[in-house]
């Protein structure tokens, strides 16, 4: 868990430091108070831009010197730091311990799952955002799926653009490039698949409860190595016309059922998709657990505000005991059956423990 937490210019937090304890952590504020901008700063403690995907830039204080920081101490001893330098607003800087790190590398220390609202249309958006979600629960059981991601879309990119060159591009380039392609493609299709089987198995097992059982299945691509090159190599003419490869592990979709009803997550109603999600995130963090022996930090963005009663009570009731969780809400008694919990109060930025 974090045991320490300490904001520098990020959003609308000039500086504030949280010291927060193990199990709930619970943030409640009016909209706008910078409730979910200390959620961002936690979800930056992972590979990736966040759990908001804004542009780093974004994410320095207005009226600030054009940075930010965020540090935390994990486990009492580890010290984790990222931010941007008012120099270069776009580049990440990562310190382990006050040593240079990739952003990768704190997969190795932490894992951070988020469900926010914004993801409430993930079944009905298009297939890449559920890519990018299935990613993000890959990268907690393997550590090292963000760097095959960062390599095959690396290799990817240069292909399309020597595609889009006027002229015959130079076959043994492209023929370079495609087989870097399979290499990471074929390793990334592999970590997904592992992963949909192993959820979706946990997830199946699972009793009927008042969160729906979401059913999981990866469609589109899926190869060797071999049978990829060849494709590439055969579809250059095809993939110059249109701009982009047509064909690899970056077609494929996450496809979710109602497992109850037999039913499409895409045709259930909102509120059963939320069901669902939670489910699956629930599941997820549980899975991490029992596979790595690590237990992630789960992220909760106003989850609380779209449960009855019973199934807000729930879902307090099975998260107790699984490690740091942060909740915000508009309300404190939204949060009455959560019982021991490290509170605080935000507001314009200022946040106070209560």
């Amino acid at each position: 868990m974090l045991t320490r937490l300490a904001l520098t210019d990020f959003r609308n937090h000039q500086n504030a430091t949280l010291t927060p304890g193990m199990g709930f952590v619970v943030l409640t504020g009016e909209n706008g108070a910078g409730k979910t901008n200390v959620l961002e700063a936690v979800s930056l403690l992972a590979p990736g831009k966040g759990l908001r995907r804004a542009g780093f830039g974004e994410m320095a204080r207005q009226g600030g010197a054009g940075g930010f920081g965020v540090a935390a101490t994990f486990a009492g001893e580890v010290e984790l730091g990222t931010g941007v330098q008012a120099s270069a607003p776009e580049r990440r800087v990562v310190r382990v311990n006050g040593a240079a790190a990739s952003a990768n590398a704190l997969a190795e220390w932490l894992t951070v799952l988020w469900l926010t609202p914004a993801m409430d249309r993930l079944f009905v958006e298009p297939a890449s955002e559920r890519r990018r979600f299935l990613d993000r629960l890959t990268l907690a059981l393997v550590p090292g799926h963000a760097a095959n991601a960062s390599r095959y879309e690396s290799a990817m990119r240069q292909r399309n653009r020597l595609l889009g060159e006027e002229g015959r591009p130079d076959p043994e380039w492209l023929g370079a490039l495609e087989a870097q392609m399979a290499e990471h493609g074929v390793t990334l299709d592999a970590a997904r698949r592992t992963t949909v089987a192993a959820l979706g198995e946990r997830l199946a097992s699972e009793a009927e409860g008042p969160f729906a059982r979401a059913g999981l299945a990866l469609e589109g691509w899926g190869g060797g190595g071999e049978s990829l090159i060849r494709s590439l190599a055969e579809g250059r003419a095809r993939d110059a016309a249109a701009g982009r490869a047509l064909t690899g592990p970056h077609r494929a979709d996450l496809i979710v059922t109602h497992l109850d009803k037999g039913q499409a997550a895409a045709l259930c109603s909102t509120g059963e998709q939320k069901a669902l999600l939670l489910g699956i995130v629930l599941g997820h963090g549980d899975l991490v657990a029992a596979r790595t022996g690590r237990t992630p930090i789960l992220l909760l963005d106003e989850v609380a505000a779209h449960l009855d009663p019973l199934r807000r009570a729930a879902l307090f009731a099975r998260l107790a005991g699984k490690g740091q969780i942060w909740m915000t809400g508009t309300e404190s008694a939204l949060f009455d059956a959560v019982g021991t919990a490290t509170r605080y109060t935000v507001e314009g930025g200022v946040i106070a423990n209560d």
